[in-house]
């Protein structure tokens, strides 16, 4: 069982510095931004010493002598560290992040020199070509064969001098992302534009208004205020009939930290060239021809070249129908709404009364069919059917009044918890994502149980008085929480028992994303519907004939969003193979060449996307963006075994087999041949092709990676 919640006196809570306990879960409710320089201080001199003692320890190298109390120091800085970094993305405020960045070149230069410390890759080395190595686990053997090859990554083999360039870049790098992403968040949080009566709100739905109203009284104001927060910027670019309100609107979002933006302290231009620059001198100082190629060492693709070769590929397949929806929707657009030239503000907007039209149902309808409780127990129902475990409310110390607490167990025993946060608010980060506050590890006396922060950014509607209304979601966002709920499953349902290879732990970064999108595909599956939803006002669930409209508009500009990715994942792949940042090209030519080549939706001259491409500039997502339509083939292909299942037997028997084969083994083994054990073989790539509704051109060229079934 986890260790309870541990409980302080008023004297105690003035003594201990709570990011230095690490019995029970994080005390949210006792951490001040003053804490965080103490906290850091003690567990970098505790690391440093166990750090010298590996170093001239005499005996020969073991699990027990060298693993085991490594990982015990570095666990607990990267908890305690892991805690203040969430607080920043979560509930950033000026005394937390100037508490933040005063730390984090620390805390990157430790990482950095632990990474190259000769010493204890050489007692690592000694390790993997002993007897001792021998008696280990296949996962214990995997940790150390990929601590060998992070010990290579990170310079331990490099000369002194280049030691030292190679800090300077990891700890310039960890500055400048950060700051990259603080200049996002604070161009998104500067914009808003207050609308004083409802008339140019024509079109928005009610919820959008209410959201919009609630906002402008929060701020003392009359009227409806909107922001480029994405549950306030979104709505108005789908439904306002207000043209030139989508057009301003479009303006500020997509020219944020840029030098088109408001603020040009925000001005995210140099940050990209400086982040592009330092991972390319890291790259040269590690001996490989580009970043895309050191990336890609711990990932399934082998080379920048198969991963262009891949995107080009689906762009191929993806291109004629993109083309044929977007002259549909052209002349949908000037024969029935009007608008003679189609701009990038009304796509968004003629996109949904097309849908509409074609379908005879909008996203506004569907949203109230998804009550947020309803669609957590039909979440829940489906995980504790498939994988044979139980979730429950549970209590904690939140950072926020609206973050709730659960508890997973099965047959009584508990296997892990996690925090659900649900809705933006100043001082969050934009997205979506899922991180991990505590990791599986088997301990002297018990399991220590997974820990995970599950994050979104949906809208909370609010009263006029302030009070909170019932919350309803649309069914992209339900497949938002489905999606991050599928990256929390692969941490809290592990089975391993150490830490470098439990929850996503050492799995390839192109393979992390199978749980999520595996996950989902369910949100289009009629049994799983039915469960979790409930119309406004008469609670009865999604009807069959609306459900057979949302089915048949599943791949509603299904080729339009794939050129989309892959014109994204293509970029981000140039910017890191062959872009010189110091050479006569901007990063904006490397993006229209791109689209020029690819794209069938070419934005406006003004748009400066990638001056908030948190994803690779700011996550972990440089020269990897192509992960996710890698992983949505496995994911695909994964979630075919479940629809050839039978029954309820069939559906149970395949779920503990994509527990036992993909989720319980962390990354204790290569995924493919994780995958290649739950499906009976290597992953093809027709279930993505069907799902992706990109199947009516003969699909018979043989992908480099994939199998592809083909009938001539």
């Amino acid at each position: 069982m986890g260790a309870p919640v541990a409980s302080y006196s008023d004297s105690e809570r003035l003594s201990v510095n709570p990011l230095l306990v690490f019995e029970g879960l994080p005390r949210f409710d006792l951490i001040t931004p003053e804490q965080v320089t103490p906290a850091v201080d003690q567990l970098l001199t505790d690391c440093q010493r166990v750090v010298a003692n590996l170093e001239t320890m005499t005996t020969s190298p073991d699990w027990a002598n060298l693993v085991v109390p490594l990982d015990d120091c570095t666990e607990r800085l990267h908890r305690a560290w892991g805690v203040v970094a969430h607080l920043h993305a979560v509930v950033d405020t000026p005394a937390l992040r100037v508490s933040y960045n005063e730390n984090l070149a620390r805390v990157t230069e430790f990482w950095t020199t632990l990474s190259q410390n000769v010493n204890l890759f050489e007692k690592y080395r000694q390790l993997r070509h002993s007897t001792a190595f021998e008696t280990l686990t296949a996962a214990q053997q995997r940790i150390v064969d990929n601590a060998l090859r992070d010990f290579r990554l990170g310079g331990a083999e490099l000369s002194s001098d280049k030691k030292q360039a190679f800090a300077r870049v990891q700890e310039k790098m960890a500055s400048v992302s950060t700051r990259f992403a603080e200049n996002v968040l604070d161009a998104t949080n500067a914009f808003s534009l207050l609308i004083e009566d409802e008339a140019p709100l024509a079109g928005l739905p009610e919820y959008a208004k209410q959201a919009a109203r609630a906002l402008a009284e929060k701020e003392g104001k009359a009227g409806y205020m909107l922001t480029l927060h994405f549950p306030s910027y979104y709505p108005v670019m789908q439904f306002a009939d207000n043209r030139d309100l989508r057009e301003t609107l479009y303006r500020a979002y997509v020219t944020r930290a840029s030098e088109l933006g408001t603020q040009a302290e925000w001005d995210n231009t140099e940050n990209i060239l400086s982040l592009l620059m330092l991972r390319r001198e890291e790259a040269d100082l590690l001996g490989f021809a580009s970043f895309a190629d050191l990336s890609l060492v711990p990932k399934m693709a082998e080379s920048p070249a198969e991963v262009r070769r891949f995107l080009e590929d689906l762009a191929r397949r993806a291109r004629p129908f993109a083309e044929r929806e977007l002259d549909v929707l052209r002349r949908f657009s000037r024969e029935i709404l009007g608008i003679a030239t189609l701009q990038a503000w009304d796509i968004p907007y003629a996109s949904e009364k097309l849908r509409e039209q074609q379908y005879a149902f909008s996203e506004q309808e569907l949203k109230s069919y998804f009550p947020e409780d309803r669609v957590l127990e039909g979440l829940f129902r489906l995980i504790q059917s498939l994988f044979s475990v139980t979730i429950s409310l549970d209590t904690a110390p939140v950072w926020h009044p609206n973050v709730r607490f659960y508890r997973i167990e099965r047959a009584g025993q508990l296997i892990g918890q996690f925090y659900l946060d649900l809705y933006a608010r100043p001082g969050k980060r934009g997205g979506a994502w899922m991180d991990s506050a505590i990791s599986r590890r088997r301990m002297p006396q018990r399991v220590q149980t997974p820990l995970t922060y599950l994050v979104c950014n949906f809208t909370e509607p609010l009263s006029q008085d302030g009070g909170r209304q019932p919350v309803f979601l649309t069914h992209n966002e339900v497949m938002t929480l489905f999606h991050e709920f599928g990256h929390g499953l692969h941490h809290l349902l592990t089975q391993m028992d150490e830490l470098g290879v439990s929850g996503l732990s050492g799995v390839e970064w192109d393979a992390v994303e199978l749980p999520s999108q595996f996950m989902e595909n369910f949100c289009w599956d009629w049994e799983v519907l039915t469960r979790m939803t409930a119309q406004e006002g008469s609670e009865k669930p999604l009807p069959r004939a609306l459900f057979e409209k949302v089915l048949a508009a599943r791949n509603f500009q299904s080729g339009m969003q794939m050129l989309r990715q892959i014109e994204f994942a293509l970029v981000d792949m140039r910017l890191h193979s062959d872009f010189d940042p110091v050479g006569s090209r901007r990063v904006q030519d490397v993006l229209d060449a791109v689209r020029q080549e690819f794209a069938v939706v070419i934005p406006p001259a003004f748009n400066r996307f990638l001056h908030s491409f948190n994803h690779i500039f700011a996550g972990g997502y440089p020269a990897g963006y192509y992960s996710y339509k890698w992983a949505e083939i496995l994911s695909a292909d994964a979630y075919g075994a479940f629809e050839e299942a039978a029954g309820d037997e069939g559906l149970a028997e395949t779920g503990k087999r994509f527990l036992d084969e993909i989720l319980a083994v962390g990354g204790s083994r290569a995924m493919m041949n994780s995958f290649t054990a739950f499906r009976g073989r290597p992953p093809a790539v027709d279930a993505f092709l069907r799902l992706n509704g990109l199947t009516d051109i003969p699909p018979c060229s043989q992908s480099s990676v994939f199998a592809l079934h083909c009938t001539e």
